[in-house]
């Protein structure tokens, strides 16, 4: 009888002592972030070129703004990610694309109507022409006094056509037919005509690359009809105009 009398007492101390332990003991764990948490934690102050911030950019053509991305990087570069999903220009930073297209093989040769690459200093060295985008964004904004990225928005909004013309055959005849183009590929042209416009620039000229892109983004924005972009808008819309 005392040895039962023992194990019981026993038991009843250990059954004490786990519910001291659970009261102690936390009842939920912190929970830990996730990688996407923890990368717009990183993110959300970051601004670009250490000097622009990318949170208040008002974009009016609704068209334009889902491809329009603002995700925030001090020097944007996706190294190339995504590249093999649906889109994928829609997941690059809207400088990064600019600057992307800057990386061409200089104006090349006219054939067929079509600008052929060739070898240039540009091509492939993204470093320099990020470092030329800064150059004319910082620019725009002793000039002007404005975030420079609002002002490249507004050139691209501007410079952005609506309709361009395609051939279809009919009977051996070749005609010229008017659509309208996506919101994609009015960003795509905007963006190219912005670039070749810094090129032609600063081709065999004092004038910088820098100084010629900082000066065809302001004039585009201002609608100016001095603007390379503005004039090749006009001129393909007027294109379309008449093949109604």
């Amino acid at each position: 009888m005392a040895d039962t009398e023992n194990a019981n007492v026993v038991n009843a101390e250990a059954q004490e002592q786990k519910k001291e332990r659970k009261n102690i003991a936390p009842k939920t764990a912190p929970k830990k972030k996730s990688r996407k948490e923890v990368s717009a934690q990183g993110f959300s102050d970051q601004l670009l070129f250490g000097r622009y911030s990318l949170k208040d950019i008002a974009i009016e053509d609704l068209s334009l703004a889902p491809y329009i991305n603002m995700r925030q990087h001090a020097y944007p570069n996706i190294f190339g990610r995504r590249k093999d999903q649906s889109y994928y220009n829609s997941h690059i930073n809207i400088v990064e694309r600019l600057i992307n297209k800057l990386m061409r093989g200089g104006t090349g040769k006219k054939v067929m109507g079509k600008v052929i690459r060739t070898e240039g200093r540009l091509q492939g060295r993204k470093l320099k022409a990020t470092h030329i985008v800064e150059d004319a964004f910082s620019m725009i904004n002793d000039k002007t006094g404005r975030n420079p990225v609002q002002v490249f928005v507004e050139s691209l909004e501007n410079a952005a056509p609506i309709e361009d013309v395609t051939r279809v055959r009919y009977g051996g005849i070749n005609y010229n037919v008017a659509v309208g183009i996506s919101s994609k590929r009015r960003l795509d042209v905007a963006l190219r005509n912005i670039a070749l416009a810094a090129l032609i620039g600063g081709f065999n000229k004092k004038r910088s690359v820098a100084d010629s892109l900082a000066s065809e983004i302001m004039l585009a924005a201002t609608k100016s009809q001095d603007s390379y972009a503005i004039k090749k808008r006009q001129e393909v819309e007027r294109i379309a105009k008449r093949a109604r």
